[in-house]
């Protein structure tokens, strides 16, 4: 089964963040061969944090070598060839799947800018971290087609808007 633990902190605003990223990480599973692992007795944890512009440039900087705040983060802890595997291979029965960082100035910008809810778009953002610690990318065409894809189905199924919808040349 998905164990999703969210934590927020200001600025992020009082709001069930908890319930939203269990909801938007298991409508970015079931858009992948992972689906069975939402039922499955084996436990995949995946950490969400919602925290400041600041906390995550520091992070970016760090991990990514870029001097600046971004939207969302992905650290995964599992390596893309070992997902298949990942629900046998476990010697408790859990296995950490990987961490989410979003930073609120950049999502609130970005909600701003797109007219919808920094819920709303804290959710696609989730949703796209998840397929990132699922081994999914955008770096090629193709790859930003195929997750793209997914991510529209995924909010889809929880009646949000296509966050692709209006492209920007």
């Amino acid at each position: 089964m998905l164990d999703v633990a969210a934590l927020h902190e200001a600025p992020w605003p009082d709001h069930d963040w908890e319930n939203l990223a269990i909801r938007a990480a298991e409508a970015a599973v079931r858009q992948t061969p992972y689906l069975e692992w939402i039922d499955h007795d084996a436990v995949i944890e995946i950490a969400v944090r919602l925290t400041s512009d600041a906390e995550v440039h520091l992070l970016n900087k760090q991990y990514r070598d870029k001097d600046k705040p971004t939207n969302v983060l992905s650290f995964p802890m599992v390596q893309p060839d070992l997902l298949e595997t990942v629900t046998q291979n476990s010697d408790d029965g859990e296995v950490l799947l990987g961490d989410i960082v979003l930073a609120h100035g950049v999502c609130a910008a970005e909600a701003l800018e797109r007219q919808v809810s920094i819920e709303d778009h804290a959710t696609h953002l989730i949703v796209h971290g998840v397929l990132h610690l699922l081994g999914y990318d955008h770096q090629g065409d193709t790859d930003a087609e195929a997750m793209e894809e997914m991510e529209r189905a995924a909010l889809a199924s929880l009646g949000l808007h296509d966050p692709y919808s209006i492209r920007e040349d």
